[in-house]
């Protein structure tokens, strides 16, 4: 969605890395690229204004003429002045202090309401919540079928008394919908409302009906993020004929220029306080205003990453493989697999690896991945026996063809991923083994050098005297001799010579003979 965007931005600052101080001409040239910048993104002359009036008055005062690096500087004002643009804290749902909290969607037709009802209730269902859909769209063909099958996908209640398709009564539906949800101990409402092509008195008035019957907690509109423009016409019609407390962004994953995010917010004085970033029920999660700017400046999106990894990842499956890897057991491809399948559960690679810092760069290789190749990489190897699976180095050259024939892929394929698991199971040992790091868990540090060492014994000296004082160094102590004499007596080793035998009783130590203590 920001891609255009991003790219213009990274290039637009990349030209001030090289200065080591911006002057007036310099912040001007920047923020006139921004400008343009913004303007290509389709967001709305006035936002582009006040946006760019306040990164200059910013770029300009003491935190930039102070700073060690101008450009980084710069840098941050632009994600704070992205921040609060994009509303700058996130916006949380209110519930109501008694239950059920009732929460109506409203926008026009196309957006994607329906969809998102189910997308907000499997959400709030994996928080805990008991959410109950409501089918108050009884005017667009087959619209209450469609929740039924939203709801059904989404593990949850769907409350739709009346077929639609122009039958029925909306407002006495939602204004039931209240009672059934008590009954049945549902904390939670989400009433899903009629849409039309344009805005219209007979839409605005039906809304408001249903305002006004339910008194919801929440009244959020949904906008679709590709429509550009025509999102701030119809986000200030709504707001003018019905009100609203926040937004819900659609279709973030379009390939459209984006200016509504940044537009709607500004305009409308309402957050933005959920996005849809897929078709999928689980590809919905709060706008988070810090890490949208961050990624729009390329800066990435790791809390988002991590907060999928944990939803994704059983701890005891990470557990046990952690362990695994530094224990230094063979990594298999029975673990690969298992491995593989859960990165796959986070989402789309390409997403995945867009959330990491500096892949704006990327983009092109990023957009070659093909997921398929990960479905083609499980097909081998469910292709293998579990003997197999474990130790691929029987895999020989009959066992590859009946692997591609099983897979649908040709023995060079096999071939390649067989190879390629070899080298990263040598990694892996080599991980495990601290590949020789002083410190890393089975390195070898300095305790390890020294044994090695002491276990190669002391080297000889080529000398004859220095071998023989080595040696004589190295012999074990004998038993503790008599205590040497001092003086004379010290000096001839403690023994007299022949013939000057001491008288027997005589004790030489009651001599003060010169040197003696």
């Amino acid at each position: 969605m920001f891609e255009t965007l991003s790219d213009r931005l990274t290039s637009v600052f990349s030209s001030l890395r090289s200065k080591g101080r911006l002057s007036d001409a310099d912040i001007d040239a920047t923020t006139r690229e921004i400008r343009i910048a913004l303007l290509e993104a389709d967001v709305a002359l006035p936002v582009v204004k006040a946006f760019v009036a306040q990164v200059k008055e910013r770029a300009r005062g003491s935190e930039v003429s102070q700073a060690l690096n101008p450009a980084q500087q710069v840098v941050k004002i632009v994600n704070d002045e992205l921040i609060g643009i994009l509303g700058g804290e996130t916006r949380r749902l209110r519930f109501a202090k008694t239950p059920p909290t009732v929460i109506m969607l409203a926008g026009l037709q196309g957006a994607g309401k329906t969809t998102l009802a189910g997308k907000l209730a499997r959400w709030l269902r994996e928080q805990g919540h008991a959410p109950m859909l409501v089918a108050a769209d009884l005017q667009r063909p087959n619209a209450v079928q469609q929740l039924q099958v939203v709801g059904e996908r989404a593990q949850v209640a769907v409350f739709a008394p009346e077929p639609g398709s122009g039958v029925g009564d909306p407002v006495a539906v939602a204004r039931r919908s209240l009672d059934e949800a008590r009954r049945l101990n549902h904390d939670i409402v989400i009433i899903d409302t009629a849409g039309r092509l344009g805005i219209d008195q007979e839409m605005m008035r039906q809304a408001a009906d249903i305002r006004d019957a339910v008194t919801p907690d929440e009244t959020l509109f949904v906008v679709d993020a590709m429509i550009g423009q025509d999102a701030v016409t119809t986000a200030q019609a709504f707001m003018e004929g019905v009100g609203f407390d926040g937004v819900v962004l659609t279709k973030l994953d379009g390939d459209a220029r984006g200016g509504a995010a940044l537009s709607v917010r500004h305009i409308t004085g309402r957050p933005i306080m959920f996005a849809s970033t897929g078709e999928k029920l689980e590809d919905f999660d709060a706008f988070h205003p810090d890490r949208m700017a961050s990624r729009i400046l390329d800066m990435g999106d790791i809390l988002t990453l991590i907060e999928q990894a944990q939803k994704t990842f059983d701890e005891e499956q990470a557990a046990k493989m952690a362990g695994k890897l530094t224990s230094g057991e063979n990594f298999t491809l029975e673990d690969f697999l298992e491995q593989m399948m859960m990165v796959q559960k986070m989402g789309p690679i390409k997403n995945l690896l867009g959330m990491m810092p500096g892949m704006g760069q990327m983009r092109d290789q990023i957009n070659s991945i093909d997921d398929r190749d990960l479905d083609r990489i499980a097909a081998i190897i469910r292709s293998m026996t579990p003997a197999e699976r474990q130790d691929p180095k029987i895999i020989n050259g009959s066992r590859r063809a009946r692997i591609a024939a099983g897979s649908g892929v040709t023995v060079s394929a096999v071939s390649s991923l067989v190879t390629r698991f070899f080298d990263a199971q040598k990694m892996m040992k080599r991980m495990a083994g601290g590949m020789g790091i002083p410190g890393m868990p089975g390195g070898k540090g300095k305790a390890a050098k020294a044994q090695k060492k002491a276990k190669k014994g002391r080297r000889v000296s080529g000398d004859p005297r220095k071998a023989a004082l080595g040696k004589a160094s190295s012999e074990p102590e004998s038993a503790p001799s008599a205590p040497q004499q001092g003086g004379v007596l010290g000096n001839l080793g403690g023994k007299l010579p022949p013939g000057m035998e001491l008288p027997p009783g005589f004790d030489p130590s009651k001599l003060r003979l010169p040197g003696q203590k």
